[in-house]
């Protein structure tokens, strides 16, 4: 590939160089690190409106893919981690948001998708954004919960009356928790929206593989929350369900997506 035939390419260097360099390991007070994670983020967010068609020439637009769907979700998560850690003393998971930034771009480069700018009807452009915008509310969900399952299990080998209850430099566990499943909660009204405007489009919606695993991660969630609600489900038995539900809809469209790009080499059916 020659970088100079494509100025995106040159964004997507940037933003990989910048998340690696995010990635190293520095002093808790030193600032680059958080600099070059947000650099890194804003290069990622150019080579998504590129993906996205917003500097379409002729034959180009939308390009929709395992890759490019996941490199925003990604995306997504670092945005709401750079929101939270201006209020929440959340700086621990920054080399793996740094890490997990760079793959998806690699990814999205190497896998660009297909270019996709019709919308088959009037529903097809508010469930796409819907879509994305759950996949985003549900990843950073997943975040806290691995950040939640992580301090649970320090302070159970720590053994009682040693640990602190807190994450980070101290932010309580339960106002985590409380946080984790505000993300669910939000991401199972925004999915059950794309889902419904999804049934609204006969040309859109079929009963197929990822119309079956995004209805099977629906009701994961929905129990997860009724769980809550009715049972009390904390601790690791809610984030089984959380991962379990964010594993399905994963499959849903990344995983389908996947198997036609990278396995069948062909378009889906």
């Amino acid at each position: 590939m020659i970088l100079s035939a494509d100025p995106t390419v040159l964004f997507a260097v940037a933003a990989v160089l910048a998340y690696l360099g995010a990635l190293m390991p520095a002093a808790p007070d030193r600032r680059w690190p958080v600099q070059l994670l947000f650099a890194a983020w804003v290069l990622h967010a150019i080579v998504l409106l590129a993906g996205a068609g917003v500097w379409a020439g002729e034959g180009q637009g939308l390009r929709l893919g395992f890759a490019p769907v996941l490199s925003l979700t990604v995306w997504l998560v670092l945005a709401v981690h750079g929101v939270e850690s201006r209020f929440l003393p959340l700086a621990g998971p920054r080399r793996a948001l740094a890490l997990a930034g760079a793959l998806a771009v690699l990814l999205g480069w190497f896998f660009p998708g297909e270019v996709r700018a019709i919308a088959h009807s009037r529903w097809a452009p508010m469930h796409w954004v819907l879509g994305l915008t759950s996949y985003g509310l549900f990843g950073a969900a997943v975040l806290h919960a691995i950040l939640l399952d992580t301090a649970e299990n320090r302070l159970r080998h720590r053994g009682p009356g040693t640990g602190s209850g807190t994450v980070g430099a101290g932010l309580p566990l339960l106002k985590l928790e409380r946080l984790t499943f505000r993300f669910v909660e939000a991401g199972f009204v925004v999915l059950t929206l794309a889902l419904w405007l999804g049934l609204q489009s006969e040309t859109q919606w079929h009963w197929d593989r990822k119309s079956v695993l995004s209805v099977l991660g629906w009701a994961t969630f929905a129990a997860l929350i009724i769980g809550r609600l009715w049972r009390g489900w904390r601790g690791r038995q809610a984030t089984r369900w959380l991962y379990a539900g964010s594993l399905l809809l994963l499959l849903a469209y990344v995983g389908t997506r996947f198997v036609y790009e990278v396995v069948l080499q062909r378009p889906p059916a």
